[in-house]
């Protein structure tokens, strides 16, 4: 019978094979990559705001307490953006002529609120509650950062499913006593996970039903 193909067409059809096998995996990794890139999560990345507020400044520098802006994180699903006249309970009456808080005083004087751009915005298909998550013990920092280093406001952390997975089930690696939830220079002492599992029971913390989708997704 005659030859139709030449014998070098095997080796062409072999690396061909092995070619398509590569560029599969190497799309698939490069994929991944960016993914898990700023450009994707916008971890490490700092928003454009109507003002440049500095936590660094507030927290760190003055010792505000993370309730005297974000009012509602206690009892709410929402942490709360602080209205203008918060900000002017105190720049009323310090850099009360600064040019770069006209903007707030704009805000306050036409009683429109400032748009501030979300840092951590989470999908619409997401529910989150802020409240149940102090109410157990896990602290500011351990979603948002070290907020009180920060001279403008970044996202800590990607907020992917899986990130928040890690916590939901081994919440013995994160939780802290109430107390520290709002201090943020608190850091998990050596015996964490002895504690935290103390805490887990103590908290009654559902550790088994906490990967159910349907806390998350409702």
């Amino acid at each position: 019978m005659a030859q139709i193909f030449h014998p070098a067409f095997n080796t062409i059809a072999r690396a061909s094979i092995f070619g398509a096998i590569f560029f599969i995996v190497a799309i698939t990794w490069v994929s991944a990559a960016i993914w898990q890139s700023p450009y994707f999560t916008e971890v490490a990345v700092t928003r454009d705001q109507p003002v440049p507020f500095s936590h660094e400044h507030h927290v760190h520098g003055l010792g505000i307490d993370c309730r005297y802006c974000h009012t509602s994180v206690e009892q709410s699903s929402f942490a709360g953006i602080p209205a203008t006249h918060v900000c002017m309970s105190c720049h009323s009456v310090i850099w009360k002529n600064a040019p770069l808080l006209k903007p707030v005083r704009d805000s306050f004087n036409t009683n429109q609120p400032l748009r501030w751009t979300r840092v951590h915005d989470l999908p619409d298909y997401v529910f989150f509650n802020h409240s149940i998550h102090v109410a157990k013990g896990v602290g500011c920092s351990t979603c948002h950062g070290q907020v009180n280093h920060m001279p403008l406001m970044w996202k800590n952390a990607t907020l992917h499913m899986q990130w928040c997975l890690d916590c939901h089930r081994e919440p013995e690696k994160y939780v802290r006593p109430r107390e520290e939830v709002f201090n943020m220079e608190w850091s998990a002492p050596a015996d964490q996970m002895q504690m935290g599992k103390e805490l887990v029971e103590k908290y009654h913390i559902r550790k088994g039903q906490l990967d159910n989708c349907s806390v998350c997704h409702r």
